[in-house]
Formats: C-alpha cells, structure tokens, sequence
C-alpha cells in the first residue's frame, strides 16, 4: 500500500466518537456512567412526527430513491417555519435546501467555498468540525475571540488589523456552542457590516435557536444579510431528533446551487419517512418550545447545583444545552473530567476540546432526566 493521503495527517478522531467509546467500554464493564458530556437530546419527538414516519413506510414508493433536494412538502415546511419563528421569507424551490443533518452541512458548504491555501475565521470556541473540516480541504483556519460578557461579540477590531485578503468564509454560531453566549441582533449587523466591507461569506450555524431561548434569532432576518450570509438549522436540538440526521442550509439561490452541486454528488435524498416526520415536527407550535424549555429549565437548575458542589462558576444568562462552568483558579479541567469519571462515574467534557480558549473549563449537558442527574449529585456529595 503506498499510503493514506495527506488530509488524514491534518485532523484527530472526532473527541467524542474516541470518548464515547471509552465510556461504553466502561458502561460494558459494569460502570454506572451518568453521560453529562454530549447534546444528544434523550426527550423524545412529538408523537405525532413518530407517527408520521410510521405510516410512510407503509408506502410502496417510500422506498426508492428521493430527490436531492427532498419533497416541496419539506421545503415548504422549512420555508414556512422560518416565517413564523424567525420573520424570514424564503423560496422554498430555491433558498432551502434540507440536509442530512447539519453538520454535512459544514463539509458541504466548505466544499462548495474553500481552495486549498484560503483562509476560514473560526470561533475559538467553537464546533471542532469548524477546524476539521477547513484542514481537510487545505484552507488554514484563522481564531478569532469572543467576549463572552458581551453576549459573544466577536473581536472585529483584532480582526480589523489583520490581512483578511485570502478569508473566504466566516463561523459563527448562536446561541453558542459550548458557552451558552445567545448573541443579539446587534452582533449579527455588525457582521453583516463586516462581511460586505471585506468579501466574506458568513455562515451562521443555528441549530439552538429554540433552547432555553424566548428570541430565537436567525441572520437572515438582518437587512443585508441575504447578500453575504447562509444559515444552517437542524431539527436535531429543536424537536429532540438527533438520529433522524434532518437539516437545512437557507440563503442565496445561486449560492444554494452551488451547494446542491457539491450535496447530489455525495448522496441521494433522504428517507421519505424522515421528510414525512420532518414535516410534522416543523408544524408543532409554541406550547411544543415551551413544555420542553420547562424541562431543560428544572435539569439546569440542578446542573447549576452540581457546579457549586464541585466549586464551579459559570453565567446564568445562556441559552442552549450545556452550562460552561470554570474550574476553580489553579485547578485542571482534564483532572477534574478524569476524577468525575473515573471515581463517580459521570462524564463531563473538558472544555480544551472546542479550542484553546476553553483551557480551565468543562461543558455540563442538559441532556439527561432529572433523576440522573440528582443521581450525579449525590455522588459528588458522598
């Protein structure tokens, strides 16, 4: 064999895939891990988007092969999601594409934008897939900061000074993932400014809209922003689906195109079940948000209660799936995740994982029921 190709060199197994499998091996060998380390929602979908998919599959023609750029029916219902939750006017036939979940998403997009030598402004912190993907591809990624005081107003006067000739695209994401920071709609026309001053495609990753969040904000919906912006969703967070991998990419037609060009190479539409629940999930209205903000409000009253057993600080005023919690001053996050874990049993993720600005903090999923998590207290009491 004469070798793997280079791009192998430039990324890591993705953190959670070697992770997780750590932590099956030890649920495998008997060890009752509490899994407070990723954002699988463990709620289930509204029964009538289960029984959407359940009465498709008796369908003799739901499993063929579908269109690239799935059903009107799908389209339409994204389209008219974004009017109701966002004020946004989409053509569902050209400014929508659904995705197999978002994060192909972010190789297609990339794909469709980047040359080998470009460079892509990525948050640090941020989605480690930002990162990886930018290397596979040979474009170099470029950090910027955030301040996280300020809602996560990225740093455009440091970015200001710098040669941004070869940025091509630029990550962002609210609210934030790992901080919880919501963002505003203030941030978001400074980037649209940003943008259109230097030539720069900004990419709004928005898949936490709906947690924990009473404004759900989308850039589209900021005037200029359908000239240098797209925007990805996912039903994954918003209508507990993370298994059903049902996304969108929204914004310019030409530059949807241009990602449909790259998408109907690489796969071939998405069960016609899936799109069927897609439908009905994208239907269900504001008591569907707010019985499921109620939850996730009780478990991160109790995550918040676990941070102060473990002498953690952390903002109250976050949106999303995780608390960001700062270790105490001289203490190591890696050796607080390792104690947690291997001496009670819990899995909480070292905040290094979504760059170097996370050096000293961990992340803290909502994403288990209540009693697990009173469960992780009490053993953190013990």
């Amino acid at each position: 064999m004469k070798g793997f190709s280079d791009r192998v060199e430039t990324v890591q197994e993705y953190y959670f895939s070697a992770k997780l499998r750590e932590v099956n091996q030890l649920i495998a060998e008997g060890k009752p891990v509490i899994n407070l380390g990723i954002g699988s929602p463990d709620l289930a979908p509204d029964r009538m988007v289960i029984d959407a998919l359940k009465s498709t599959v008796e369908h003799p023609r739901a499993h063929g092969y579908q269109n690239y750029q799935g059903i009107p029916e799908l389209r339409i219902a994204m389209a008219e999601f974004y009017a109701r939750e966002y004020r946004v006017t989409l053509n569902p036939t050209k400014e929508i594409l659904p995705l197999m979940g978002s994060k192909e998403g972010i190789m297609h997009l990339s794909m469709a934008f980047l040359n080998p030598g470009d460079q892509v402004l990525i948050p640090d912190l941020g989605y480690p897939t930002y990162t990886s993907v930018t290397r596979l591809l040979g474009a170099e990624p470029l950090f910027y900061s955030m301040d996280l005081a300020k809602k996560g107003k990225p740093n455009l006067e440091a970015l200001e000074k710098l040669d941004l000739s070869r940025v091509k695209i630029m990550w962002i994401n609210y609210p934030h993932m790992p901080t919880g920071a919501t963002g505003s709609k203030e941030i978001l026309r400074e980037l649209v400014a940003f943008a259109e001053k230097h030539d720069i495609v900004i990419l709004h990753d928005n898949p936490y809209s709906h947690i924990l969040n009473p404004e759900p904000l989308s850039i589209l919906a900021i005037p200029g922003a359908e000239k240098v912006a797209l925007e990805l969703n996912s039903l994954s967070k918003t209508f507990n689906m993370p298994g059903w991998r049902i996304g969108m990419l929204c914004g310019r037609a030409d530059w949807i195109e241009a990602v449909l060009k790259i998408k109907s190479n690489m796969d071939s539409g998405m069960f016609l079940g899936l799109q069927k629940g897609a439908v009905a999930a994208l239907s269900l209205g504001k008591n569907w948000f707010s019985d499921l903000d109620e939850q996730y409000q009780n478990r991160r009253k109790l995550v918040w209660k676990m941070g102060d057993l473990l002498n953690l600080t952390y903002p109250k005023d976050t949106s999303g799936l995780f608390v960001w919690c700062k270790v105490p001053e001289g203490k190591s996050a890696d050796e607080l995740v390792d104690y947690l874990l291997y001496e009670k049993n819990i899995f909480i993720t070292p905040g290094r994982v979504f760059g170097p600005a996370g050096e000293g903090y961990v992340r803290i999923s909502l994403c288990m029921p209540e009693f697990k998590i009173l469960e992780a207290i009490n053993r953190i009491k013990s």
